[in-house]
């Protein structure tokens, strides 16, 4: 569904240079500290920005030469949602009418109604959840193939985060081969959302793997310093110091807990992943 081969863009002080392959059917994740790139990826693949080398290509179409009948298999929530604050959900109904020839003005309006959004108010009186809400509804109202959505969870509520989640996997419920690649600050939700993870890097991948083997198979260890003298490190991806001792990610948390029962091995997860992989001394 996206494809990105040798992609590289230079801005003064930073340089994006990635690899990456999202197949059909998947939930995506793309997560990495503030200023890793993964905006700049994302205005790459929406064909915002050229590369500097490499190709891109989207729904088998290089980045940027997607057409208007091509676009509308795209759903997109970014940031700002590109509406006047100053227009109605009711207005909103209009412009999405002209835009996509499949869009669904009953399912949408019916949409809204379950997500409280008044069709009559405008959008500078709406509050930042209703906002997000109205994002996500627009970018699934036209029945995409391919979703793109940029931190559609912050700010929100817990509730208000259920919801949006909720939304995003009925979507995929009712069509498995579509595919979603979402950004988010906000372990949990792609915890529970992402079929993978890719971890971003000043400007590179430095991990891609599937969300069950984070959860499941990586772990931290936490040891003494003599203890980590004497630790077998084969299965050590990263280690800090700690006032403690160290702190070991590791993948193969089971090789851990087999070979040194008592030690304490917490389970591995994407804030802790982010946290070690993009932090601390190398083994």
């Amino acid at each position: 569904m996206i494809a990105a081969k040798n992609l590289r863009k230079d801005y003064s002080g930073f340089s994006l240079n990635v690899d990456f392959e999202i197949p059909s059917g998947r939930i995506t994740g793309l997560v990495g500290k503030n200023g890793a790139g993964k905006s700049t990826t994302i205005k790459l693949i929406l064909g915002l920005i050229k590369p500097d080398e490499g190709d891109i290509t989207v729904m088998g179409i290089k980045a940027g030469e997607l057409d208007a009948k091509d676009k509308e298999q795209m759903g997109v929530a970014l940031a700002e949602s590109g509406f006047s604050p100053y227009l109605t959900v009711n207005a909103v109904v209009s412009i999405l009418k002209k835009c996509y020839h499949t869009f669904d003005e009953g399912k949408f309006r019916e949409a809204c109604r379950r997500m409280h959004l008044p069709m009559n108010k405008q959008l500078k009186e709406f509050s930042t959840g209703m906002k997000a809400k109205l994002r996500v509804l627009v970018a699934l109202s036209h029945d995409a193939r391919l979703l793109i959505m940029d931190e559609p969870t912050a700010g929100l509520d817990v509730e208000a985060r259920v919801e949006v989640l909720d939304m995003i996997r009925d979507y995929m419920v009712e069509d498995e081969s579509r595919t979603v690649l979402i950004t988010s600050h906000i372990s949990s939700d792609l915890e529970s959302i992402c079929d993978d993870i890719y971890l971003i890097n000043n400007g590179q991948v430095i991990l891609h793997e599937d969300t069950d083997v984070i959860l499941g198979q990586c772990g931290v260890l936490k040891v003494d310093a003599q203890t980590y003298q004497t630790l077998d490190k084969n299965y050590l991806v990263k280690s800090v110091k700690t006032p403690y001792g160290y702190a070991c990610f590791t993948k193969e948390k089971r090789y851990y807990q087999d070979n040194y029962p008592g030690m304490v091995i917490e389970n591995g997860s994407i804030d802790e992943l982010i946290l070690m992989l993009t932090g601390g001394a190398e083994r």
